[in-house]
């Protein structure tokens, strides 16, 4: 099993746009979508649920109002001001790092595992899904995208596929990491604007340090022809291989409202720019 990673430095560029279209060209597959704070591929699978589970990535600090004989000391050592004057706990506050359990001279203090998201796996009309999401608000979202690759990884043992292919997230975050650790190749989608063009560098420089394989498409490129003209000369300066352009089409959008990606609609100018770059990227990494 080899892993495709599809990334981008900003959100909007269409990277889960690209993700679904080549899930929908590649054959024995397993797809994961690890963007766990904004999950959306799965609105281009329908997917059914098969199992389903109680992520739990955090702690907070809850109090027994019997035991505690409010001598302050937990105020004293929380940096986070989590402690009222009144010696309550703020659920929004508390990083749940511990610090006040080990201060309360009469153990009046005990973190407790919160729940914080839910992860699924689920056969779609492309293959075996795995995914995740967190709740509003939370963190620890790249333990939960280790959790989803995990049982990703377990999908693609029991299909005996040959690729898995994952929607990262936007950024260049903990979610950004734990996604690309392990994978072969990364996609990596911008647009002609000058953020496209800083977050590309941003995100090129966390793949470079994990010494994988990346591929740059740019998205709707035909927008600011100068714009991606200056992309295009960066990635040659970093030996940043392109697989190609995608041409403004409102077409996908059309797709997208259809459940479908553009490769899966007639006369899709985007979706046959699309079916180039999955070819292009399945001759560089065979």
């Amino acid at each position: 099993m080899r892993s495709i990673l599809f990334l981008s430095g900003k959100g909007g560029t269409g990277k889960t746009s690209v993700a679904g279209a080549f899930a929908a060209l590649a054959t024995e597959k397993v797809l994961a979508d690890c963007d766990v704070d904004a999950a959306n591929l799965h609105l281009l699978l329908a997917p059914e649920i098969v199992d389903e589970g109680i992520y739990q990535g955090a702690k907070q600090a809850v109090k027994d109002e019997g035991a505690c004989i409010e001598c302050g000391r937990c105020r004293e050592v929380c940096r986070f001001h989590a402690v009222s004057p009144s010696f309550e706990i703020d659920p929004y506050l508390c990083e749940g790092c511990g610090a006040c359990v080990t201060a309360c001279p009469v153990d009046a203090l005990d973190l407790v595992v919160q729940d914080t998201g839910h992860w699924f796996t689920a056969e779609s009309r492309l293959g075996p899904l795995a995914g995740a999401e967190l709740l509003p608000g939370e963190e620890t979202s790249g333990k939960l995208v280790a959790q989803v690759k995990e049982k990703a990884a377990g999908l693609c043992e029991a299909a005996e596929a040959e690729w898995l292919l994952i929607d990262g997230s936007p950024g260049i975050g903990c979610p950004v990491i734990a996604s690309a650790s392990g994978v072969d190749a990364v996609v990596l989608v911008t647009e002609p604007t000058l953020s496209g063009l800083h977050d590309l560098r941003r995100v090129l420089g966390v793949v470079r340090h994990f010494r994988i394989p990346a591929y740059l498409i740019i998205n709707k490129e035909d927008l600011n022809r100068d714009i991606a003209k200056r992309i295009e000369a960066y990635a040659e300066e970093e030996a940043l291989p392109l697989l190609g352009g995608i041409p403004f089409d409102p077409k996908v959008t059309e797709a997208m409202i259809a459940g479908r990606s553009a490769v899966e609609v007639d006369g899709s100018p985007a979706g046959e720019a699309m079916r180039l770059q999955f070819e292009h990227l399945m001759r560089a990494i065979a």
